[in-house]
């Protein structure tokens, strides 16, 4: 059998699996209440009802009505609506720092393997909202659909799509508004590996791979923090990661460690024991692409308080933009700096990544950190981008773009800083150092285990790598038929 025809099987069976999920009958709410109408009529013109029954009834009849009215009929009024509105905008800036990740990765990386890129990066946002509304939000938050997530605090499912998820009478925002920014966050761990595989993994590979990510691994790390999981169930606090330092980025960032490892350098990276630097074919699509996802990055951090309607809440959203403004600052001077003294000159690349290993760090703690303890968090985050960096180039493991060391690394530290410098959730009592530690390195050994094991199958399989001639010639023309750059 040969690996395009087994590529070509493989693309088909996630289409048809699309489509038999799509065509699967569905409950809606107006099913169900039609249904316990029925079910009460019929129970009602029965001589041996209970009391205990009546009420079961009752208040199941109660939930079901309260499910199909609409927010109007709730009364949920102007709170409700300006978080949802600014909730859905807060998920449109992280949907933008798509485009950032994309200008980012290519830019480092070979202008032959820029469609590429392009493409994966477009594949993790199409397949990941697809996935992530079948499988990954139930998975991730299965206690909005009712389940008892202290009973089933290490996996649970709630269900298919937003059906089950109630529009409760004190929402405060809407379910689809929810989803929405949820998903976003799930298609931005998935595109951070892109940039850790880059110029050598196949496509039908990656596809395999982004499936898996965004449909099962994110969603269930991310249900044992923020759906309320056994790392939220410790007697003596919970694990603090506001934005998802760890949730997010730390998965990325080590399921990335993980296919840059199995997938090996590419060609010519390392001779002869040396490390050969491949420098990527446009710094300045890669800095454009930092502002687009500093920029972006507001809707992330501040868009993750989730609530925008009161005094206290609005106060919260502009000091955690601060906070995040000013680690990010930190962090891209640092790099610099350290990047000038090690190297004679400023690299740009350098505090590229800095700004980034700013912004990754700060995102688990720009809650509860003062502005001065910011400018500190960003301000490591910068050295470990550099030292990480040179780890791994020790290590002859080849990270194009230095995903690790930006979001696996860095993911790292953000949690960890919550253990160790001084702020509101130590002060308060709500977690500590060894509640950081372990929430840390669950998450990450949980992204890298699993990864690690994925892309060691699709390498025994024979369908990871592209050839020798394949990534000589770039994947533009191997992967895809087609050029980024015209010749003429």
């Amino acid at each position: 059998m040969s690996l395009v025809f087994l590529q070509r099987t493989l693309s088909a069976l996630m289409l048809v699996s699309v489509f038999a999920l799509v065509m699967a009958p569905a409950v809606s709410w107006a099913q169900d209440a039609e249904t316990e109408v029925e079910v009460e009529e019929t129970t009602t013109e029965s001589e041996g009802d209970t009391s205990d029954e009546a009420d079961e009834s009752s208040a199941g009849d109660t939930e079901e009505e309260e499910a199909a009215m609409t927010p109007g009929e709730l009364g949920l009024g102007i709170d409700y609506a300006f978080n949802t509105i600014l909730l859905f905008l807060s998920g449109v800036l992280v949907f933008f720092m798509q485009a950032g990740f994309a200008m980012v990765e290519s830019g480092f990386n070979s202008g032959k393997n820029a469609i590429n890129i392009l493409f994966k990066n477009t594949m993790d946002i199409s397949v990941g909202v697809l996935l992530f509304f079948f499988i990954g939000f139930g998975l991730m938050y299965p206690g909005a659909y009712g389940i008892d997530v202290e009973a089933n605090k290490y996996f649970a499912f709630g269900g298919v799509g937003l059906d089950g998820y109630p529009l409760a009478a004190d929402a405060g925002y809407s379910p689809a508004a929810d989803w929405f920014f949820q998903a976003m966050f799930a298609a931005t761990a998935a595109t951070i590996v892109s940039g850790a595989v880059a110029g050598r993994m196949k496509v039908g590979a990656y596809l395999i791979y982004s499936a898996i990510l965004t449909g099962l691994v994110y969603p269930i790390s991310g249900f044992w923090k923020w759906g309320g999981g056994w790392l939220m169930q410790f007697e003596n606090g919970a694990f603090q990661d506001f934005a998802g330092s760890a949730v997010v980025h730390g998965v990325g960032g080590f399921a990335g460690l993980a296919g840059a490892i199995v997938l090996g350098p590419r060609l010519g990276r390392y001779v002869d024991g040396k490390s050969v630097p491949l420098p990527g074919h446009n710094i300045v699509l890669a800095g454009l692409g930092v502002f687009i996802l500093w920029f972006g990055w507001y809707g992330f951090n501040p868009g993750s308080q989730l609530a925008f309607a009161s005094a206290d809440d609005a106060t919260a959203v502009s000091n955690i933009a601060m906070t995040t403004t000013l680690a990010a600052g930190a962090g891209g001077l640092v790099a610099t700096l350290l990047s000038w003294v090690m190297f004679g000159k400023p690299d740009l690349s350098m505090g590229l990544n800095g700004i980034l290993g700013g912004l990754v760090g700060i995102t688990a703690c720009c809650d509860c950190m003062s502005y001065s303890m910011s400018i500190l968090v960003g301000a490591i985050a910068g050295v470990l981008v550099i030292l990480g960096i040179m780890m791994l180039d020790k290590l002859q493991i080849d990270d194009p773009v230095g995903a690790w060391p930006v979001h696996g690394l860095c993911g790292i530290w953000g949690c960890m800083a919550i253990g160790i410098l001084p702020n509101t959730h130590l002060a308060e009592g709500n977690t500590n150092f060894m509640i950081q530690l372990i929430g840390t390195l669950s998450i990450c050994a949980w992204a890298f285990v699993t990864m690690f094991i994925l892309f060691t199958i699709l390498k025994g399989a024979g369908i990871l790598r592209v050839s020798a001639e394949d990534e000589q010639a770039g994947l533009d023309i191997s992967e895809h038929g087609m050029q980024a750059y015209a010749t003429h």
